[in-house]
């Protein structure tokens, strides 16, 4: 077993509380997270917007990954597995996730080969 999973954005959905919340199988804890996200960004979320196997892993994803991220949408238009390959990056739909997440930026920085991993 791998002790990462990266996203399309560079975030890594083993460390994501969405991610964490559903492998538990724990409803009140999907309950929380969707408690903090609402707070968080400004934005009603369910419970079951929450519900995530990994924006990779073919499976069940939240909301905002399977249905309004730019960013997912992007790479399999373009058939890459993260914006750290493209040959924009990094571009305005990554904004957001550079701002708030070094460990992003890194991981998608790496993939492009600009750092050592």
């Amino acid at each position: 077993m791998t002790d990462r999973m990266i996203a399309y954005c560079g975030l890594d959905c083993l460390k994501c509380d969405a991610y964490a919340a559903t492998q538990s199988g724990d409803s009140n804890r999907l309950a929380q997270v969707a408690e903090e996200w609402s707070a968080k960004f400004k934005v009603n979320v369910q419970p079951e917007h929450v519900i995530c196997d990994g924006c990779k892993s073919g499976r069940r994803k939240s909301y905002h990954c399977k249905n309004t991220c730019k960013i997912r949408i992007c790479c399999l238009k373009k058939a890459i597995d993260s914006c750290g390959k493209c040959d924009m990056f990094p571009c305005s739909d990554e904004e957001f996730v550079l701002k708030n997440s070094p460990e992003a930026e890194k991981n998608l920085k790496v993939a492009k080969g600009l750092v050592p991993a």
